[in-house]
């Protein structure tokens, strides 16, 4: 059997992979390995028997705000075990050295599993059975070798802002080996030559200087972006490779290079190489040896590929002309694309049990399980032990004999280090905008503290600047947290190929963090340390300054680590969210260390910023004498000028009857020592340690995110119609197989009738009666090297009845053509004309033309039917009454076999409705709006199996004989669904126009065309995929056949022709009626739609609510047991200032949340519905606003319950009243903030950025870290009476502490002897009419030792914070309710703001 199976290895390795321009080059460098006595490292891989199960079921129930509580029905649920499901059942084969096998499936047959467990990735999976062996090693033993067996996955995962060199650059040098071959003078040489190899098998050099980009960061295009993920796979130098899906949205010329040359390298270099694809050509069908298809996880065929197709001709199939083998192999048990054998009607192999049972009676079976033997033969032996030996001299010399890596640890972490650069300099903007930030934040801290007193009213001020110091370097630590999740998936990929240890990564992050945070606290420090005026010696400045950079280095490590620690953002942001607010109230600037409750003052031992801040007042009041002045000296003014009868009160450490206190006295106090300063800066640094090596030890634990196949989740209140569906669906497609197999069904379906077939529904279908045509068509756009043409004199025309396809290779401008068309684009320059019936285009055109753009932009917590009523509700005209909309969207449900998912969630991908699901959904968004004019589709078959992509033209087909007009785009066709178009408009790089016209019977009329000019088309070659070769591949010849075109009489003909159209249409009355509104339905209608969708999304948003929720509950319970039932002293007084003030703190958590959701949803807002016109902006905002305010009450009352009685403030009504309605308000004060703040940010990193300034400074200035009459001038005049902090604190301190008692403990009172042996009141009675009319005088009659309390009630103590009467209560209620409305007013004026117009031509 090994003799024919090598037979079809040399055959079909001669007949293409001989073309591929580079293999002269593989087989050089194989060459000189081979002279350099290096062993050829060929392994192969044979499994046998293989099983794989995963939790989970088809469908899954998906919990509301309201059901979750539902206890009896989560109890009665959680008795039944999740089922397991067989993803894969019983796989088997063998792929040698040199081999190529294809794996064919529909999706979720399993394919992507079977790729995941042969490279070993089994930690998804609930169970795997059966065997794999790696040469003669089994699972076990190949996890060493895991960089020799890469898997590329269907997701290309990189850092979007390194460019394409910087990336390869990383790859080659982590793969440089130990032992170089002859003739290479250094590994940096090795390394160039790789890349440059790497670049130009793919044809990509020219982008070695690009970014990779994303969807929010312009780089290469998506086609180019797949390629690099290419590359960086055989930069691994591995052995056996499986490819995942690698050609998707690639150009069918692009996808054939790439499988010739995985061809070559295979031949060359005895690799094994197992490929999935979808909708792939004949011409790379044939590059391969074998083919395996898996059918519901069952392996229905796996043998030669040129075996296949007779075989399964023989069971009765019949592959049409011109088809592609693998989408017919593919499409065996689908009844809508099968075609039978009249004659084996009753016999063929109608479901995947039947067709395995068929294939393993056959003798290709038998040849295919013989090979099974292969890794107990001595050849495979020796090959592995060749393999061992190879890898073995490619590895540095100083790693461990079992370590998966190539180069040294040093090395690594060099390397990660670079990189770590290049990602922080390729985001310029983040990276200044911190700075900035830094600088303003600390100008203003330096400005709000400035010139602090060296007396006892300093002291405060003092401590405030040093724990602000603190607090705002830990608050810009804060985003660590979101970076960590966007850097995993990348690591997780590249830990997969051998290229570092985690610990390389993590080294490499703190190396680079070093000279970065360097200049945050330099800047940050210099600014506040000399505006502050802190103690000024070169010793204590450098004191500060190691301390913060020991500070901000241990935080950024900490929230580095619960990056790590944590599987999803969400748990991560509330655990991070929650440490914040423990760290800030147990540093000891708001609670002293004496004042903690024992159950919870454990937390400043945990806590590194209580040790920074200890050794930071140690070292700026250590051997300080500080004097008491005004309220902290007792008696002070006219009069009482002799210290010898005067004492300090109020200040730590005083002594009775002295008028100043000794620094290492208040130190004291505070349970702080100048002695212990360094111990506390060397507990920071392990702290730091301890959170490195926990980050560590998380990153190396890091799994990629578990695959269990697509689940459909079904909302609880849906859930009994949808599964009564799902049943029925079963249902239906048993019984029609019982009538097919009783022969009373007179037709079957199997028969490709139904494309044809006559809808009932098609009459109630809208018909187009409009023309659209485009002439001269330019686009040009601005770069930094000059103007860029992207589209160059285009003209065309869609006619009723017409579906025209738009190709080109990519990057030839088709999406930008489809844009412009559709009036989607809101910069650059247009020229030309764009007509409806010859005429300008009307006002309502934006919603009259449908277009599906190629990503899948939807409402996640919709349905897909209340997805399709929205889209039928806003954008149907306002004359057609409700109930016909929502039966129109009945009838589009229908066409587009959407029933079953009706009632389902859109979800996200990978958790709720696949690919292919969500595109005829996006498909029919567009068709329920009625689309009067025509319907533009981006590339709507990218990325779908052969089925699905058929399928979808099969209903676009449909749509075009009812009388739509259609324009799509497409990337790679097969030659069916290139029969399916009318028209075909083929562009060339720049947007120039290569043909325009009719395609002909099977493209006849193209290939006549292209003959005419020495191109003929060869027979059984997909004329799609020659046509792309012709324009931009290898088969160009170097023409420019923009030029052939415009010579042409196609091209004269095709221009009367236009001509003719647009002056006739213009003679007509126009086919559609332009109402004249912007929108179809007034605003009052978009607002109740848009709003009950809101309302229906948040209610199903468990997680975001729940953290909500949760946020307030926690927060609230730790505020109010750090400071439970506060007592009536005056150091209590000031506690329950703090305990206000903390209360504040709810809102960084909860906007952090809020704002990427309100983010996501301004996405879809702007990605689709805005562009489709519709519904205003307007709209959008009220519904967001008001969905949220029901659960803003919940929150205010579950926030107010658990502190305002624990702290133990006023229980009467007129007081907990006040209080609770300003706690409510602020709910919606900060929700304002947070909302206007996301709604101008370009994306949720930016707004997170945002944040800590505007919050940082709202915080500062409300009065409680520097009191109203020590604020600046310059800020006391504005800033302060403009901060909605302000009124709430004062409001609620003014409703739970006016007239509230205050008596002094022994430690508060200024105590002092009054002169001439007076008694105690009638020395102290000037002092009580004038500046201590606030103080306590509690033994009048004595004559020595007067006992005098700063303050009498707490009315005293509130006048000293500018809180004069108790109506100042009411009155700063009353502003804040001002600033919820005016902060919701924002958020409108910034929406209004970010709303751009689109581009007209010109």
């Amino acid at each position: 059997m090994s003799d024919s199976s090598d037979n079809i290895s040399s055959v079909s390795s001669t007949s293409s992979g001989e073309s591929w321009a580079l293999k002269h080059k593989v087989e050089a460098t194989r060459r000189r390995d081979a002279q350099s006595g290096l062993p050829i490292r060929e392994l192969g891989i044979t499994w046998n028997n293989l099983t794989v199960s995963a939790v989970g079921a088809d469908a899954a129930i998906h919990e509301s705000v309201l059901s979750q509580f539902n206890i009896p029905q989560i109890v009665k649920e959680s008795r039944h075990k999740a089922p397991l499901r067989t993803i894969l059942d019983n796989s088997h084969g063998c792929v040698k050295p040199g081999e190529m096998l294809l794996v064919l499936g529909r999706p979720g047959s399993g394919c992507t599993t079977l790729l995941n467990v042969l490279t070993n990735k089994r930690k998804a999976f609930a169970s795997v059975t059966g065997d794999v062996h790696y040469g003669s090693m089994d699972h076990t033993q190949i996890d060493q070798y895991r960089g020799q067996i890469v898997m590329n996955t269907e997701e290309e995962v990189f850092f979007p802002t390194l460019t394409v060199g910087q990336t390869l650059d990383f790859a080659t040098r982590l793969k440089i080996p130990a032992t170089l071959p002859e003739g290479v003078a250094s590994p940096e040489d090795l390394r160039l030559e790789t890349r440059e190899f790497l670049l130009q098998s793919m044809g990509i050099e020219h982008t070695h200087s690009t970014k990779l980009g994303n969807e929010f960061i312009r780089g290469v295009s998506g086609g180019e972006r797949k390629r690099v993920s290419i590359i960086e796979c055989l930069a691994t130098r591995g052995s056996v490779f499986c490819w995942d899906n690698s050609t998707r949205g690639l150009d069918a010329s692009t996808a054939l290079e790439y499988t010739k040359a995985i061809r070559a390298m295979t031949d060359v270099l005895g690799l094994a190489s197992i490929v999935t694809l979808y909708q792939a050509g004949n011409g790379i069908y044939d590059l391969f040896d074998k083919v395996l298809v898996l059918d519901e996880g069952k392996e229905v065929f796996y043998g030669p590929i040129k075996e296949a197709k007779p075989f399964v001709e023989a069971l009765g199939f019949v592959c049409r002309d011109g088809a592609n083998v693998g989408d017919f192999l593919t499409g065996l048990t689908v009844p809508t694309e099968r075609v039978v054998r009249p004659e084996c009607e009753n016999t063929f192999p109608r479901n995947a049990d039947m067709l395995k049972a068929a294939y393993e009676q056959s003798d290709i079976f038998t040849r295919m399980t013989a090979e099974y033997n292969y890794p107990t033969t001595e050849e495979t032996k020796e090959k592995t032990r060749l393999f061992q030996e190879g890898v073995a001299l490619d590895k540095n010399k100083k790693l461990p004999s079992n370590s998966p890596y190539t180069v040294g640890f040093l090395e690594q972490v060099k390397a990660c280090v670079e990189r770590q650069y290049q990602i922080v300099w390729g985001d310029k903007v983040t990276f200044f905008i911190k700075q900035i930030a830094t600088l303003f934040q600390a100008l203003i801290a330096g400005s709000l503290f400035y010139n602090a007193p060296d007396n006892s009213s300093g002291l405060f001020i003092k401590s405030g600047a040093l724990f602000f110091s603190l607090l705002h370097n830990s608050l810009m630590s804060m985003s660590e947290v979101t970076e960590s999740f966007s850097g995993r998936p990348v690591l997780t990929k590249q830990k997969a190929f051998g290229f570092f240890h985690p610990a390389a990564f993590c080294v490499g992050q703190i190396a680079a963090d070093i000279p970065v945070i360097l200049l945050q606290i330099s800047v940050f420090g210099l600014v506040v340390y000399f505006m502050v005026g802190l103690t000024m010696t070169a010793g204590a400045f450098f004191t500060y300054w190691i301390f913060l950079f020991a500070t901000t280095m241990c935080m950024t490590a900490l929230f580095r680590c619960i990056g790590a620690a944590f599987p999803n953002f969400d748990a991560a942001s509330k655990v991070s969210g929650f440490i914040v607010m423990a760290f800030i109230m147990y540093t000891g600037f708001q609670i002293q260390r004496h004042q903690m409750h024992v159950y919870l003052s454990w937390l400043t031992w945990l806590n590194p910023l209580s040790y920074a801040f200890d050794g930071l007042l140690s070292n700026e009041f250590h051997n300080n004498v500080i004097p008491c002045v005004a309220n902290n000296l007792v008696p002070n003014g006219p009069g009482y000028s002799d210290i010898v009868y005067q004492s300090c009160a109020g200040v730590g450490g005083a002594v009775q009857g002295e008028t100043s206190v000794m620094g290492d006295a208040y130190l004291a106090s505070l349970a702080y020592s100048h002695a212990n300063m360094w111990r506390n800066f060397g507990i920071v640094w392990v702290w730091w340690a301890f959170y490195v090596a926990v980050t560590i030890w998380s990153t190396t634990r890091w799994r990629p995110a578990a695959d269990g196949g697509p689940s459909l989740l079904i909302p609880r209140e849906k859930a009994t119609a949808a599964r009564a569906l799902l049943m029925d669906e079963e249902a239906q497609s048993v019984r029609a197989e019982n009538e097919k197999r009783l022969g009373s069904s007179s037709e079957d379906d199997t028969v490709i009738g139904s494309g044809e077939d006559s809808y009932g529904q098609d009459k109630d279908l809208i018909r187009n009666t409009s023309v659209f045509t485009w002439k001269n068509l330019s686009y040009t756009v601005k770069t930094p090297s000059g103007d860029r043409v992207l589209l160059d004199n285009v003209q065309g025309y869609v006619k009723p009845g017409m579906l025209g396809a738009l190709m080109g290779a990519s990057g030839a401008g088709k999406t930008t053509l489809l844009d412009v068309l559709a009036q989607r684009k809101t910069d650059g320059t247009i020229r030309g004309s764009i007509l409806v019936d010859g005429r300008p285009l009307p006002v309502s055109f934006q919603r009259s033309a449908g277009y599906c753009e190629q990503l899948d932009i939807h409402e996640p917590y919709a349905t897909v039917r209340e997805a399709l009523e929205f889209s039928a509700l806003l954008r149907q005209s306002r004359e057609v009454p409700r109930a016909e909309k929502l039966k129109y969207v009945d009838t589009i449900i229908d066409l587009l076999e959407l029933n079953d998912l009706a009632d389902t969630l859109i979800g996200s991908v990978g958790n709720g409705l696949t690919v292919e699901q969500r595109k005829r959904v996006t498909i029919g968004v567009e068709l329920v709006s009625k689309p009067s004019i025509l319907i533009f589709l981006d590339e709507p078959t990218s990325g779908l199996d052969g089925q699905s992509a058929f399928n979808t033209v099969r209903f676009l087909r449909k749509l075009a004989d009812v009388g739509q007009a259609i324009l799509v785009t497409i990337h790679q066709p097969s030659a069916q669904l290139f029969a399916q178009f009318d028209t075909l408009l083929l562009l060339a790089k720049g947007g120039k126009t290569v043909y325009f016209g009719d395609i002909g019977d099977n493209a006849e009329t193209v290939k006549k065309y292209f003959a005419r000019y020495d191109a003929p088309c060869p027979v059984n070659v997909n004329p799609a995929e020659f046509m792309i070769d012709v324009v931009s591949g290898t088969l160009s010849q170097g023409r420019d056949w923009n030029q052939v075109w415009l010579s042409s009489h196609e091209h004269a003909a095709m221009d009367t022709e236009l001509d003719h159209i647009i002056s006739t249409a213009a003679a007509r009355p126009p086919g559609t009626q332009d109402d004249g509104h912007e929108f179809a339905m007034p605003l009052w209608d978009q607002i109740k739609v848009v709003t009950t969708r809101c309302n229906v999304a948040l209610y199903r948003n468990r997680d975001y609510i729940n953290n909500k929720v949760a946020l307030h509950i926690g927060c609230a319970l730790f505020n109010g047991f750090s400071f439970w039932m506060i007592g009536d002293s005056v150091g209590d007084t000031q506690l329950k200032l703090f305990t206000v003030f903390n209360w504040l703190f709810v809102c960084p958590g909860v906007i952090a949340q809020l704002q990427p959701l309100f983010i996501s949803r301004r996405d879809v807002y702007q990605g689709r519905e805005q562009k489709s016109r519709t519904y205003s902006w307007i709209a959008f905002v009220t519904g967001l606003i008001v969905s949220e305010i029901p659960y803003l009450c919940i929150c205010a009352v579950l926030y107010f319950v658990c502190w305002h009685y624990t702290v133990g403030f006023p229980v009467a009504s007129s007081r907990a009243g006040g209080a609770f309605f300003v706690v409510l308000m602020y709910e919606f004060v900060y929700t304002g903030i947070g909302q206007f703040v996301a709604a101008y940010a370009p994306n949720a990193v930016t707004a997170s950025l945002a944040n800590p300034l505007l919050i940082g400074t709202l915080v500062s200035f409300c009065g409680v870290l520097v009191p109203y009459q020590q604020i600046q001038e310059f800020w006391r005049y504005w800033l302060y009476w403009l901060n909605p902090f302000n009124y709430l604190m004062g409001s609620v301190l003014v409703f739970d502490l006016w007239d509230a008692e205050i008596n002094c403990n022994d430690l508060e009172f200024a105590i002092f002897d009054p002169p001439n042996s007076t008694t105690c009141g009638e020395y102290l009675t000037a002092y009580m009419q004038g500046l201590g009319a606030s103080s306590n005088l509690i033994n009048p009659n004595a004559t020595a030792s007067c006992r005098v309390c700063q303050y009498s009630s707490g009315s005293d103590y509130l006048k000293t914070i500018n809180l004069m009467e108790y109506y100042y209560g009411w009155r700063d209620a009353a502003i804040v309710v001002i600033f919820a409305l005016s902060s919701y007013a924002l958020v409108f004026g910034l929406m209004k703001l970010r709303t751009k117009t689109s581009k007209k031509a010109e």
